[in-house]
């Protein structure tokens, strides 16, 4: 499509944590994308860059934290990331060692045991449940103000009939699946994902499925129905995505027909922040191969579509 026309549009839900200031963010992240995409298919790299807005961040940390992270505290790691093709050996050890497993089964135990997290979180996880329950229990209203925000950004796309590639990272996924609940269901709007893309996304834990909007309701009206197609990624060795395959958790959804379907792959994050390995980092799952060919898949298949609806 042309720069004039309507493109597809990839709409971007960050997870929890401050972030940095709103456009810094946006250009780190489409930066990671665009070289991910370029590795893989250099043309669609070209074509989704000379589409106007083709990316887009829903930048709701700030709202809820009230506070930017430091961009120079990432920008370094990023650049070192652009300097490797792929996962390294000693990457793909460490994602696997059995210290990770061991702690994976152990977060699993916990998830399915509640009684148990006192004794097995550490003080990053201790935040992140408190930040989570914040969430949860919509405090103050930031919970539906951050679903706001997100709803706003899918209505403008689909009022111009733009494809949509919803990508949540982390706790963006939840934030983007209660978003799409509340559309269908609460708001009855008619608009549809063409692809959802969740990254190290929590949706498998008992924990959030016993929250997530939906929940308790009756069959036909549990799940969402305006996702026409899923796929859920998760990087060896996330221990946020400690259920990493979500295709079963929500059979239901495919069962019934109201998805074409859920597929779960598994890859390597190799980011490293201050030399530590990061498997759950948004750049680093950005810049994956295997979310690169999705993504490019995905965008050729709609840019087609529009340029045969526009003829």
């Amino acid at each position: 499509m042309s720069a004039a026309g309507p493109s597809p549009l990839i709409l971007y839900v960050p997870g929890l944590l401050p972030k940095p200031e709103a456009e810094v963010h946006k250009q780190a992240l489409f930066r990671c994308l665009i070289e991910g995409v370029r590795r893989v298919e250099p043309s669609t790299a070209d074509e989704i860059l000379g589409s106007e807005h083709s990316f887009d961040v829903v930048a709701w940390t700030f709202d809820f934290y009230h506070e930017h992270r430091d961009f120079s505290l990432d920008a370094a790691a990023i650049d070192a990331m652009f300097e490797q093709s792929g996962a390294s050996t000693e990457d793909i050890d460490q994602a696997s060692s059995w210290q990770r497993r061991l702690t994976r089964w152990l977060y699993r135990l916990g998830d399915r045991l509640p009684f148990l997290i006192p004794h097995l979180a550490t003080e990053r996880m201790e935040l992140h449940l408190r930040d989570l329950r914040r969430y949860v229990r919509d405090s103050n209203g930031i919970a539906e103000h951050t679903r706001t925000m997100l709803k706003m950004a899918l209505r403008a796309a689909a009022k111009m009939q733009r494809p949509i590639l919803l990508v949540g990272h982390s706790m963006g996924s939840v934030i983007a699946y209660d978003a799409l609940w509340q559309l269908d269901h609460d708001e009855r709007d008619h608009l549809n994902v063409d692809l959802f893309l969740t990254m190290g996304s929590p949706l498998g834990q008992h924990y959030i499925q016993r929250r997530i909007k939906g929940h308790g309701q009756e069959i036909a009206e549990r799940y969402p129905k305006n996702i026409r197609r899923w796929v859920n990624l998760s990087a060896v060795g996330d221990l946020t995505a400690i259920d990493p395959t979500l295709a079963d958790d929500f059979a239901e959804m495919t069962a019934r027909g109201l998805t074409e379907g859920i597929e779960d792959f598994a890859m390597f994050n190799y980011f490293r922040l201050g030399g530590e390995l990061n498997v759950h980092a948004e750049y680093g799952y950005l810049i994956n191969e295997v979310t690169a060919r999705i993504i490019s898949n995905w965008w050729k298949v709609a840019d087609a579509r529009l340029a045969y609806t526009k003829n």
